[in-house]
């Protein structure tokens, strides 16, 4: 697509586009004494004569043209295009605008834009066709068709995804913020020292990417339940860090919403050969797990979207369903 042409570049409502000009170029060719025409006697289903090329088109293009007539006519234009160059290959051009300004009229209905650009690009899929085209198969106008409608199929879609202008002059409008990934996050968190790296790991990989507690204390070479309280305490101070500086700081982001609602969905839950014994730092901490210290209060909060209360939720990787 390096090729393309400034889709949202206005042009002047008086300045032809490329089919007007190629429109124009072959009236040229068949006016006046001696029009550019065409040995019909070559062509079964046409007149033992020779024919300006405009009345050749005329005669294709009734329903009444046997089809084997059509792709004769059509061969031997593109044959001729390759050989002999310019002139042949403006003929080819305007025996097939019929077609191609149908196809460039159903690409720019779709297209705000200025429309001319699209013709350009309709018009070049034709032609880029015409050296490559196989003719031996059937139907030879009705793929180069098919070519300048992909041709100019490819420049709308194009047009289209491209960033939307602002006034008063064209640019482009700010990105976004960032989306897709609440790594960004917990990677702000270690930045401003509320997280150690592997703090940041821990939630990352239990919480975000399905990896069970077990799996990563077996990986790391440490206690399951030594993982449980870490990851709890470092969750506290995330939640804290979110809902008092970072959500305020930018209340669009995404990221941000996304993190904290995966921390308040669940309450870490207690391993299962350690659910009947008691820990002093572990009910201390139990005290601090009030839903009102993890999740957001707010109406909008990813915990109240989902109608969930926190602790009726399990405690891995939890998500909003």
């Amino acid at each position: 697509m390096a090729t393309r042409i400034a889709f949202h570049r206005r042009r002047s409502e008086a300045a032809p586009n490329s089919l007007d000009i190629a429109r124009d170029t072959f009236t040229l060719l068949v006016t006046g004494p001696h029009p550019l025409s065409l040995n019909c006697r070559l062509f079964a289903g046409l007149p033992d004569e020779q024919i300006p090329l405009d009345e050749v088109r005329d005669r294709l293009l009734a329903r009444r043209c046997p089809q084997t007539t059509r792709d004769a006519v059509w061969a031997h234009l593109v044959l001729r295009s390759r050989t002999e160059g310019a002139t042949w290959t403006v003929a080819a051009v305007g025996v097939a605008l019929p077609a191609l300004t149908s196809v460039a009229t159903i690409l720019s209905n779709r297209f705000a834009g200025d429309p001319a650009d699209v013709h350009a690009e309709v018009l070049r899929g034709f032609l880029a066709a015409l050296p490559i085209i196989d003719l031996r198969p059937p139907r030879i106008m009705l793929r180069l068709r098919w070519a300048a409608y992909r041709s100019g199929y490819d420049a709308l879609t194009e047009a289209l995804a491209s960033p939307t202008p602002v006034a008063p002059s064209f640019r482009s409008t700010p990105p976004h913020a960032p989306s897709g990934h609440p790594d960004l996050v917990l990677a702000r968190a270690v930045a401003d020292g509320i997280l150690t790296p592997t703090e940041a790991t821990l939630i990352g990989a239990t919480r975000l990417e399905e990896v069970s507690v077990a799996d990563w204390a077996a990986r790391h070479q440490t206690g399951e339940w030594a993982v449980y309280k870490a990851r709890k305490r470092a969750e506290l101070r995330l939640a804290a860090y979110l809902r008092d500086g970072a959500a305020e700081s930018d209340p669009t982001d995404p990221l941000t919403d996304q993190v904290t609602t995966s921390l308040a969905l669940a309450r870490p839950a207690t391993p299962a050969h350690r659910q009947r014994e008691s820990s002093p730092s572990v009910s201390a901490q139990d005290t601090e797990t009030d839903p009102s210290h993890v999740s957001k209060g707010h109406p909008k909060s990813g915990v109240q979207s989902c109608g969930t209360h926190p602790h009726s939720v399990p405690s891995e990787v939890s998500r909003c369903s």
